[in-house]
């Protein structure tokens, strides 16, 4: 029995503490939970009380004393049911009323939001970002598309290796100009290459509107991303890259 499923209830420690307490003694008086839990009987009774809220004690007078009892364990799975019921009913309320609510308050300004990923973290909040805005795309083709150079390859999905896998089961399609030779074949991915001569640098740019991700390698290979959350910078980068693979 783990904290951690009491915790998912609103239970704190103490609270769990007593609980268990009440279920080895059975209906007991302040006194003996303090003692037999060793919490002292001011903090037990407040905790008693918060027990009594959630559900999970009930208590009886008993001559000028107060007694306290445990219900049945089963009631934790009513607990956890009933938080997921709330739980269910609130993600409807985000998804259908609350959030396109709130974005009627942004005003709909051209403005491009920009922010700024270190390290392998960072990257990896990039990669599932790319997967969770092509995800909700309406479109039935869900897809988005890269420019890669060869040396950015072995850094990029470091952070999140299973990142391919997770794109394959989403369904999303990726179409790749790869600057560079090498590049792995993969399902729902599709690669056409520039082909250069000398070195190039390290860089990976993902256009998936109304954003575009910039990755690129400082110093000591330490990872680094911009991205910009614009519908007309996505679209004239779009506009770019659908050129050139036409051309290729």
């Amino acid at each position: 029995m783990t904290q951690q499923a009491f915790d998912q209830l609103g239970l704190n420690p103490r609270e769990t503490l007593l609980y268990q307490t009440l279920l080895q003694l059975g209906p007991a008086s302040i006194r003996d939970i303090a003692d037999k839990s060793g919490i002292n009987r001011g903090s037990a009774y407040e905790s008693l009380k918060q027990l009594q809220a959630k559900g999970v004690v009930s208590y009886f007078p008993k001559g000028k004393r107060r007694f306290f009892s445990a219900e049945n364990p089963e009631i934790l799975l009513k607990l956890a049911e009933e938080k997921r019921a709330n739980l269910d009913k609130a993600i409807e309320s985000l998804k259908h009323s609350v959030i396109p609510n709130l974005h009627q308050l942004q005003p709909d300004y051209h403005q491009t939001n920009v922010r700024y990923y270190e390290g392998d973290e960072g990257i990896e909040w990039v990669l599932r970002d790319i997967l969770n805005v092509v995800s909700e795309q309406k479109s039935d083709n869900k897809e988005y598309c890269v420019f890669s150079s060869k040396p950015i390859r072995p850094f990029l999905y470091r952070p999140f290796p299973n990142f391919t896998k997770q794109r394959i089961k989403l369904g999303i399609k990726v179409n790749v100009i790869a600057i560079g030779d090498g590049g792995e074949d993969a399902e729902l991915s599709e690669r056409k290459w520039i082909r250069t001569e000398g070195a190039v640098d390290a860089s990976y740019i993902a256009i998936y509107p109304p954003k575009c991700a910039i990755i690129s390698l400082a110093s000591d290979n330490f990872p680094s991303a911009v991205v910009l959350e614009s519908k007309d910078i996505a679209m004239a980068q779009q506009i770019i890259f659908n050129t050139l693979w036409g051309l290729l």
